[in-house]
């Protein structure tokens, strides 16, 4: 573009200014060059050079938003924009003319855009700057600089308060430096989520590096402190800080002595009431009680003998009694708990489910099975146990409920789990239970502890459990509840639920830049009593690198409210949740049941979430009009299926399988086109060249999937086969491309049942069935591995050759570490473990335990 004209002015005035300098006869256009003209001005202010009535200012672009910038000038007969030293084209200009009407002076008015990509094109070598130029007659003027910024907000504090425990009117300073950002944060305090006024009250200072100030601490300051920092882009939060003020106790003045006792002695006492110890505080120092041997003036005669002897034989004959009471006790509760241990001592009840296997030893020294023959076997005592594969139902005298509490949590009456039998026994059902969901739902809608279970049946499951354990699935979903052996404890039964929520039941507030990386899960009812953690498996749709991600663990509350309760590579073993982050799966131990859910926050521009792309159409068409569906989705199972069930109610069929997009926290957003289809028979009806989804419909996590459609017009009735390319892309990132080529005539079955029944498993397994590892021998592996070994022949090296070595310190604060991995290894291959393949670990670690899994069909 050639600089502009300078006097000269092109003939782009207002019909008000011409008709007003034709009116007063100034005006005329003379040849001058292609497109210039030359305007003579009115006297009255012909010769005056142009000033600004408004001058561009600094802006930020906000995400990929641009910013406009404005000028205004009178007199002016042109004006341009500059960035950066060159000149902005014409075509970018709005110019809009004018006149004053106070002074009948001609006015321009002009705006131009700025985007993010032309600013990023010179990041870090020079700041983006635009400045006005504005001719008239006379001369030119030139506005102040305007600077273009791309506000930015990091997400990690560069300090973080720290928790602190401080005496009753101390001063106390939390110190707070907020991320790096552009425009710089704003800070303000919150304390229990609500805002920290220093107007309201004098006491707080929020000094002017951010750091807060308790000028003299107070019992009502006691609580969670969090920073906050906050600019036009976005809003951080710090961790809390926990203040704890507590109050030292201090001696009341001493009561006057007593009168003196029978014994010759009077006393006189003080109580730690002024103040009374609170929230940690130290008790008071010294005796709180004092006495003295009074005169023998004072001291009054007793008589004693008959009284004393008295009081003795009757303090010894209560102690005989509680003695008594105290054995007999111990009696009892030895015999009850020794009845309940032999109800479930039968291995056959135990073992029932275990398919034996067969496999050739890695080591030598370990008797494989042969074909044909009974084999000989070294330390054969190690199979004594004779799995019972013919049954699938055993009977045992007793029951699995605590004989010490009659009024229980749950009435079990009629259960799914224990059927009464006549001599008094119980059956336990070692298999698939199939109660009806909506019978559950209904039957526990009205108790308040299970107030959390949504009315979605279609994705509940729930089953009746004991200590054996059991395992709860939701199909298609990918997500599963594992209760391992000796979880509940001995005595009791409860009967547990999982669901997955969807958007319409529950809405998980998102701050930031945050993004839900996981399905809503709920398992109870919650405050049950567990001796273990229970393993909660759910699927996760982000790159499973911890380096560009702060993904969090949120669980809600009893109040409603939604609670950081792990910060995923930081856990500590201390902790009632600890978490295996896996390619596509969370596995959650947890002590507690309740309602979880993933969230992330990126690092950097890095990190990413996968995205499934699946492609639908309509299973039938008889028009010339054609729609092809494009959903893109979290990449997690609980979605897709979903996405599948509502398009076979649309009558829709899946055209192409699925693909994965990694979309990244760029701020880029994701678009969508379709190219070459064949011109003489099909035509796009999409006016633009592609269609767009913003980048934050997609990252927020609110809608779980979003769809975009093509319409397509066949030009024919008698056209069916369609060729085309469509392509998924996010800007300045990864992409991916169907080809499709198929007969819109053919096959028009609505999406197949199949897809939505991959999963066959029964919802609900209870006791041994549950498990891969039968229990008893679960237990010698226990056993045989718990004990420290010298040559590290026990659970480390098991960790290590299921290659779950980080879980080190995890599995060691256990009681039983490797009943932890075994829960572990159960939750990982319930549908794909070959329990050979753990025998083979075994008898490489060089325990002859492995021996109990290496059983032949000829053996049993």
């Amino acid at each position: 573009m050639p600089l502009p004209p300078g006097p000269f002015v092109r003939c782009r005035w207002s019909a008000a200014v011409l008709v007003l300098w034709l009116v007063v006869g100034f005006f005329t256009c003379t040849a001058g060059s292609e497109y210039a003209a030359t305007a003579a001005l009115p006297a009255a202010f012909s010769d005056r050079l142009p000033h600004f009535l408004v001058e561009p200012e600094d802006k930020y672009i906000v995400k990929n938003k641009p910013v406009t910038l404005t000028c205004r000038s009178t007199p002016a007969t042109q004006i341009y924009f500059k960035c950066n030293g060159e000149w902005v084209h014409q075509d970018d200009h709005y110019i809009e003319h004018s006149v004053d009407p106070a002074t009948g002076l001609p006015v321009m008015w002009v705006t131009i855009d700025i985007t993010r990509q032309q600013v990023e094109k010179i990041f870090g070598l020079d700041e983006y700057w635009c400045q006005c130029v504005a001719w008239s007659t006379t001369g030119t003027q030139k506005s102040q600089k305007a600077y273009i910024r791309i506000a930015y907000l990091r997400k990690n504090f560069e300090e973080e308060p720290q928790s602190k425990e401080v005496a009753l009117d101390q001063e106390v300073s939390l110190r707070c430096h907020p991320p790096e950002g552009v425009p710089p944060a704003e800070v303000e305090w919150q304390r229990n989520e609500d805002l920290v006024d220093p107007a309201s009250d004098p006491n707080f200072v929020i000094m002017p590096d951010h750091n807060l100030v308790i000028k003299a601490a107070r019992l009502a300051d006691t609580g969670n402190y969090t920073c906050v920092a906050k600019n036009i882009v976005a809003r951080r939060k710090s961790n809390s800080a926990t203040v704890l003020v507590f109050v030292d106790g201090g001696w009341s003045e001493w009561s006057k002595w007593s009168a003196c006792g029978a014994d010759c002695s009077m006393w006189r006492s003080r109580e730690c009431t002024q103040p009374s110890p609170g929230t940690g505080g130290k008790d008071c120092q010294g005796l709180d009680l004092q006495s003295l041997n009074c005169t023998s003036e004072q001291c009054p005669q007793t008589v004693r003998g008959a009284e004393d002897v008295a009081l003795y034989v009757g303090m010894v004959a209560v102690a005989l009694c509680l003695t008594l009471l105290l054995i007999v006790v111990v009696l009892v509760y030895r015999r009850k708990k020794e009845g309940l241990d032999a109800d479930v001592a039968d291995s056959s009840i135990l073992t029932t489910g275990f398919q034996p296997m067969g496999i050739k030893p890695s080591k030598p020294g370990v008797w494989a099975p042969r074909p044909r023959r009974p084999p000989h076997r070294k330390n054969s005592h190690l199979l004594t146990i004779q799995p019972d594969l013919t049954t699938t139902t055993t009977s045992y005298q007793g029951t699995l409920r605590s004989r010490h509490d009659a009024t229980a949590k749950f009435s079990m009456t009629n259960g799914p789990l224990l059927d009464p039998l006549p001599n008094g026994s119980h059956t336990l059902h070692n298999g698939k239970l199939n109660p009806d969901p909506a019978e559950f739902v209904s039957r526990f809608s009205t108790q308040s502890y299970f107030k959390t279970l949504p009315r979605d049946v279609a994705n509940t499951s729930y089953g009746t459990f004991n200590f054996l354990g059991g395992r709860l699935t939701i199909p298609n979903t990918g997500i599963s509840l594992l209760i391992p052996p000796e979880a509940i404890p001995r005595g009791k039964i409860y009967e547990i639920y999982l669901t997955v929520q969807r958007k319409e039941d529950l809405r998980l507030p998102l701050a930031g830049c945050q993004t839900l990386l996981s399905p809503v899960v709920s398992c109870g009812p919650p405050g049950v009593v567990l001796s273990r953690p229970v393993i909660l498996s759910m699927d996760h749709c982000f790159d499973a690198c911890l380096d560009n991600w702060a993904v969090r663990l949120k669980k809600q509350n009893y109040e409603g409210t939604w609670e950081d309760v792990l910060l995923m590579g930081e856990e500590l073993v201390s902790e009632p949740f600890y978490c295996q982050l896996e390619a596509e799966t969370c596995r959650l131990f947890s002590e507690q049941l309740g309602t979880f859910a993933v969230v992330g926050e990126s690092l950097h521009m890095g990190a990413a979430k996968r995205l499934r792309l699946v492609l639908f159409s309509d299973a039938y068409c008889s028009t010339l009009e054609y729609n092809i569906r494009v959903y893109c989705m979290d990449d997690t199972q609980d979605v897709f299926k979903e996405v599948m069930q509502m398009e076979r109610q649309l009558g829709g069929r899946l055209i192409d399988e699925p693909h994965v997009l990694l979309f990244k926290d760029s701020y880029h957003n994701l678009r969508l086109s379709i190219h070459d289809m064949p011109q003489a028979h099909w035509r796009s009806k999409l006016l633009a060249g592609y269609q767009e989804i913003p980048f934050y419909h997609i990252w927020n996590g609110s809608q779980r999937y979003l769809h975009c459609t093509f319409t397509l017009e066949r030009l024919s009735l008698s056209t069916c086969e369609l060729t085309c390319q469509l392509c998924v892309w996010q800007v300045e990132g990864e992409g991916q491309s169907f080809s499709l080529d198929f007969n819109i005539a053919k096959d028009t079955r609505a999406v197949d049942s199949e897809f939505l029944v991959m999963d066959s498993n029964a919802t609900a397994l209870a006791g041994p069935s549950a498990f891969q590892i039968p229990y008893l021998i679960r237990q010698k592996i226990c056993s045989s591995l718990d004990a420290p070994c010298p040559n590290g022949a026990d659970w480390r090296m098991l960790a290590q050759r299921l290659k779950l070595e980080r879980h080190m310190s995890f599995f060691a604060s256990k009681a039983s570490p490797t009943s932890g991995i075994l829960d572990l290894w159960e939750a990982q291959h319930f549908h794909s473990g070959n329990i050979n393949q753990l025998a083979a670990v075994m008898a490489d670690i060089g325990k002859q335990e492995a021996m109990i899994f290496l059983v032949s069909d000829g053996d049993c």
